[in-house]
């Protein structure tokens, strides 16, 4: 079987706009990230406070952007942060990553590198081993997103 040079162009490009067709990325919802929330936090409205986020103003590539978080706490047996977790409203997933502590932890620091879609919100929640929970939230500028964007 041969094929003539329009024929081999005209199914290379049915095969790009297929394959760009099928790459589209969406984007996480504000109510999914919202519902993510609600979900970590059993549906209580966390407080500003306690938690704070330590994130770049401008991330020059999303592929790779450091994120800080800490809990100011005691980290005593009667104190201490259970879980904290990293969303990103941009992301097609808005869950980025969920770090865990016990009051053995001695600290409730936690540093990672996450990918970015765009210039979106990194948010921080922190739930307390007394139910209390607490939020921060940073703008994060992308100039080449990481997730296609």
């Amino acid at each position: 079987m041969s094929f003539t040079r329009r024929q081999v162009f005209g199914l290379t490009i049915g095969a790009a706009a297929f394959v760009a067709a099928g790459s589209r990325v969406s984007f996480a919802a504000t109510d999914q990230t919202e519902e993510a929330i609600k979900a970590f936090t059993g549906g209580a409205d966390p407080k500003e406070g306690t938690v704070s986020l330590d994130t770049p103003e401008i991330a020059e590539n999303g592929n790779t952007v450091p994120v800080g978080v800490s809990v100011d706490s005691p980290m005593t047996a009667d104190s201490f942060v259970e879980s904290v977790l990293i969303l990103a409203d941009g992301n097609p997933n808005p869950a980025v990553a969920t770090f865990h502590f016990t009051a053995m932890s001695g600290v409730a620091e936690a540093k990672t590198r996450i990918r970015l879609a765009k210039t979106q919100n990194v948010i921080a929640v922190a739930k307390m081993n007394d139910g209390s929970t607490f939020i921060d939230r940073k703008e994060v500028k992308v100039t080449i997103g990481g997730c296609g964007g």
